[in-house]
Parts: C-alpha cells; sequence; structure tokens
C-alpha cells in the first residue's frame, strides 16, 4: 500500500492547547511511515485549502515542531471563521479539486461543532466524487459544548480546561484586588466568554471551593435582568461590604452594537459596547448599598491563548487526542471524530474513543440545569467535581528566551499550486 499525503488544518477560535493536538497528529502520522507520506498544514483552516495554500510541514526544523506543545493560539498555521453553508456548493466542489491534484489521502480537521459539520460533508462528497479521502475531526473549543447531554460521547474538549484554570486563577487575582479596594471600588464585574453556555463562567467557582468569597456568577443559561442582579448585588453588599461578579458575555443587556462573525455567532469583544460595562453603568447608576463604585474588567483573548496559565491535563489530553484521531484513520477511516471518555470512578483517568462526525455536527451541548446552584447565581458541587481534574496541579514549562516566552515558528514554505487560482465565495 503506498503512503498517502496529510493534510491538517484548524478552525475557529483558538485555544491554549490547539498546537499540542497538531503535534500529536503530526508525531503519529510519522510513526506510520508506510501509511502517511507528506504532512501539510493547511494556512488558515479551510480557507488555506479553498486557496491550495498548504505549508511543507516536512520542512520544518524539529526544534521548532516540539515547541507547539507549549505554543498558545494559531499563530503556527493559522486558523479562520469561514462556515461553508449547504448552499456552497462551488467550495465544497474546490475542496475536492484541491485534494484530489495534491494527491492527499487524509484530512484531519481541528475544531468544534461547525468544523466537525464541515468535515462530515467533505467526507460525503469526497465519496460522492470516487476520491479516496479519510476525513477524522479532532475536537477543540473552549466552550466544552461539543458533544452530547450525558457526556458520554464526549466528556469535554480540549482547550476547557485551560480556559477553566485562567479563571481559577483569576478570579482569585481579583478577589485580591476587590478585598483592598473594598472600601472605594466595592463591586468588581468581570465578563466572561461564553455566549450562550456557562461552562467558562462556571469555572469561576473553582478558584473558591468552599465558597468564602462574596462571588455571584451568572449563566446564560439562567433569565435575569439587570434589575434583580443589581438587588442581589446589594444584598452581598449589606452582607459583604464587597462582591465580585462574573457575567457571562451572553447576560441581557440590550442593544450592544453587536457584529457577528461569519458562522453568525456575536463577537462580543469587537462590539460597540461590552456587556460589564453595561453592567457597571447600571449598578453605579441605581446607586450601590454601601459607599463606593462599581468597576469593570474584561479579558479578552487571552482567556483562551494565555498559555502560562494552560493546564498540564489539558495540554497531554489535547496530544493524545491528536494522536487518537490518526489510530482512527488507519483503523475505522472516515467519518469520524476522535474523542476524550471519563473512565468510571473516583480517580480521574479518561480514554480516547471516537464518534462520528454526523453526530457532532453542530451539535451544542448545554450547561447541565442540574448543576446550577438554587439561588441562579452559583453552581453545584457536582459541577467542581466534574471540572477540577480537568485544570490539573501544576503549570506548564514554558521555554524562555532572554525572559521571554519562546514560541514555535514554523517556516511559511508552501507547495507548488496545481489548481486554478480561486476566490473563496464568501469573499466575493
Amino acid at each position: 500500500m503506498k503512503a498517502r499525503d496529510v493534510v491538517i488544518a484548524q478552525s475557529g477560535g483558538p485555544t491554549a492547547v490547539i498546537n499540542s493536538s497538531l503535534l500529536g497528529v503530526v508525531e503519529a502520522c510519522r510513526s506510520y511511515p508506510e501509511r502517511f507520506g507528506h504532512i501539510y498544514a493547511a494556512y488558515h483552516g479551510i480557507e488555506g485549502v479553498l486557496k491550495e495554500e498548504f505549508i511543507d510541514l516536512a520542512a520544518q526544523p524539529k526544534e521548532e515542531l516540539a515547541l507547539l506543545r507549549t505554543t498558545p493560539a494559531a499563530g503556527a498555521i493559522g486558523t479562520c471563521r469561514y462556515k461553508i453553508k449547504p448552499e456552497q456548493i462551488e467550495d465544497m466542489e474546490r475542496i475536492i479539486e484541491v485534494f484530489r491534484a495534491q494527491e492527499i489521502g487524509f484530512f484531519f480537521y481541528v475544531g468544534g461543532n461547525d468544523s466537525m459539520d464541515t468535515a462530515s460533508r467533505v467526507s460525503e462528497l469526497a465519496q460522492e466524487r470516487g476520491l479516496d479521502l479519510v476525513c477524522v475531526g479532532v475536537p477543540k473549543t473552549i466552550d466544552n459544548d461539543l458533544g452530547d447531554q450525558e457526556f458520554a460521547l464526549i466528556d469535554h474538549t480540549p482547550g476547557y480546561g485551560s480556559t477553566a484554570r485562567y479563571w481559577a486563577h483569576m478570579i482569585q487575582n481579583l478577589n485580591e484586588e476587590n478585598r483592598g479596594s473594598c472600601p472605594s471600588d466595592p463591586v468588581l464585574v468581570v465578563q466572561a466568554m461564553g455566549r450562550k453556555i456557562g461552562f467558562i463562567p462556571a469555572s469561576a467557582r473553582l478558584a473558591d471551593p468552599q465558597r468564602q468569597m462574596p462571588l455571584q456568577i451568572y449563566l446564560p443559561e439562567v433569565e435575569c435582568t439587570l434589575e434583580q442582579l443589581t438587588e442581589n448585588v446589594n444584598d452581598e453588599l449589606r452582607r459583604s461590604g464587597r462582591v465580585i461578579v462574573v457575567v457571562s458575555e451572553g447576560f441581557d443587556v440590550g442593544d450592544l452594537g453587536d457584529r457577528k462573525d461569519s458562522f453568525g455567532h456575536t463577537q462580543f469583544s469587537a462590539s460597540e459596547m461590552s456587556v460589564a460595562q453595561s453592567v457597571v453603568n447600571h449598578l453605579n447608576r441605581h446607586g450601590l448599598a454601601v459607599r463606593g463604585s462599581a468597576r469593570g474588567q474584561i479579558p479578552g483573548t487571552d482567556q483562551r491563548d494565555a498559555i502560562i496559565y494552560a493546564s498540564t491535563v489539558d495540554i497531554e489530553e489535547a496530544y493524545s487526542v491528536g494522536r487518537q484521531a490518526v489510530e482512527i484513520a488507519i483503523t475505522d477511516g472516515t467519518g469520524y471524530m476522535a474523542t476524550i471518555v471519563r473512565d468510571p470512578g473516583s480517580e480521574y483517568r479518561v480514554s480516547y474513543g471516537m464518534a462520528e462526525l454526523l453526530d457532532m455536527a453542530n451539535s451544542e451541548r448545554l450547561f447541565p440545569r442540574e448543576w446550577i446552584a438554587p439561588s441562579g447565581i452559583d453552581v453545584t458541587d457536582e459541577f467542581l467535581q466534574y471540572a477540577r481534574p480537568l485544570i490539573g496541579e501544576s503549570g506548564p514549562t514554558i521555554p524562555l528566551v532572554g525572559g521571554l516566552q519562546r514560541f514555535a515558528r514554523l517556516k511559511e514554505i508552501f507547495v507548488q499550486k496545481k489548481c486554478p487560482k480561486y476566490v473563496p465565495s464568501r469573499y466575493r
């Protein structure tokens, strides 16, 4: 059997550990030289496939590839927010044309639910067009919303554990700020990523499992008005004299002048107004139960790309699920996504499995209602038992040069194009 060439691509919002999955795929493919030939990376995800821009990973120095394990975000090979909708038939045909021309036999797509939808449709169309192409998904999303509501197909997604650890440490730091500054700034409002799903804001509770902080968490799954939030805040101020408010970016504060990406998702960090600032403004206009003012903090993309806060558990699992995708490609073929499944028992262990791409495509797991505290502004101990192992015990060791982090820097060595120039349909 002739070894067949490989393309790896990434899509959607990056994570702190996305490149660890990339490395897992690369190293696993290299361990089967009789099955996998040349390994390429599509530059900026599926857009790179459409434009036939493939980076030659075989031409990269080994030390640069090794650095992918602790290189965050998607600067190494790029990502994209390009959703191919069913009516974009020309784009789909172009993907098949490029893969056929470049003699690609394997396609690994790292991403979330929309990416799994694209991978599934590429797999189906390749079969229809007689192209021998194996498509396998590699899960990634900080929102942890990929999968089934029972957590049976996939327990959690790589990226979430690191974002949860970021929030656990962030809240610890902010609590120190709030404790010291409360005579003048008794309320600190912090905005967390999570448009519709509450796994990220919920992770703030990991900073204080004994519930000793005056901490309120507003999940997008719980309907709450600004007036109700204000009452809750003032109740806590009367008890404790201070309060930290973690509010989801999806909290309803009215019109934000929001912008949407090509997936149709609101880009809160690119909108004209922030949720946190709207809450701060409302609290200060309404008046607090103690002297002083409310202040706001809006962590941005560092929630998903601050490698110094990454979970070592997350880094290792991201790598292993990348390797699992390669095993699936060899043994099971096309149309699957690699998964992480939690083993039974009190001690945290995982196994690596697979699920059909069709089951993952456009799936949206919600934050379980039973993990929301009766107060509506906290989470239960059951959530803490689920999330605590994901953040690990210690932080990663990041290579430093001159006191600065040393990240992978891949050379942009592109393969020769064989297809006519093409402009992706959404660009036109």
